[in-house]
This record gives structure tokens, C-alpha cells and sequence, in this order.
């Protein structure tokens, strides 16, 4: 089973669009299209399941780069999400870092966790998030 990233999509691609378009490569299992959470609208990307790895590996050499939409896709393997970026190329994605603090229990780093109560020492180097506005 392979999972493929379709990039550079036009916003008004729809899942129906994909299939046709993937379903000459093969069977597909799943398709989903990554849409905005406050607006509804599509983002740009999707994601489609092929059981059959060949059946994949055609589909990414046959429409990588392909005009549609007015757009040349980008199709490849999709990267496991944990090895990918973070929000704006944030670098990671959250959670627990070895390289910044030693061992989950006891003291982390510069203050960090200690005896369940939170410390702003973790935060001192970074910069502030801009508030938002209270209506």
C-alpha cells in the first residue's frame, strides 16, 4: 500500500478529478483532499491510497509534472508526517526532543517540567506569538 502526495493542485480540483486521473495507474483505495479548518476550502494537496506498488510507482512517474487545472502537479511518495515539517517549516513537530533536554523524568534542561508544574524558563529565547484580538 503506498500513499502518494499530489501537490500544486488547483483549488478547484475535486476528488472526483483525482480518481479519473489516478484511475488509469490503478486501483485506488482512498483520496482525500486537505482542506482549510475555518474555511472549507481546499488547500492545495491531497493524498491518494494505491494498494498496488507498482500500480503507484507508474501512477508518480506518469503524472509528476503533468498540466492540470492550469497547474503542473507534483506527485511523489508521501513522507511519513512525523519526519515532515511543522507548521510553517516550524522543523519537527512538537512533542519530546532528546537533543534539547535530557530524560523524560526530572529536570529538563533550563528548568523545563519539574514536580508537574510548568516553567516559563523554557520559553526565555523565543520569540512572542502576536495575540489574538478578544471581540
Amino acid at each position: 500500500m503506498k500513499n502518494l502526495f499530489v501537490g500544486n493542485m488547483s483549488f478547484q480540483t475535486t476528488e472526483a478529478d483525482l480518481r479519473a486521473l489516478f484511475e488509469p495507474f490503478g486501483q485506488i483505495s482512498r483520496v482525500h483532499i486537505a482542506t482549510d479548518r475555518e474555511t472549507g476550502r481546499a488547500r492545495g494537496f491531497a493524498f491518494v491510497e494505491m494498494p498496488n506498488d507498482a500500480e503507484a510507482a507508474k501512477a508518480i512517474t506518469g503524472l509528476d509534472g503533468k498540466e492540470v487545472g492550469g497547474r503542473n502537479l507534483k506527485v511523489n511518495e508521501a513522507r511519513p508526517k512525523s519526519a515532515s515539517a511543522g507548521p510553517r517549516g516550524g522543523g519537527g513537530g512538537g512533542g519530546y526532543d532528546r537533543d534539547r533536554g535530557g530524560d523524560r523524568g526530572g529536570e529538563r534542561g533550563r528548568g523545563g517540567k519539574q514536580g508537574g508544574r510548568f516553567s516559563n524558563e523554557d520559553y526565555r529565547d523565543s520569540a512572542r506569538q502576536p495575540r489574538e484580538p478578544r471581540w
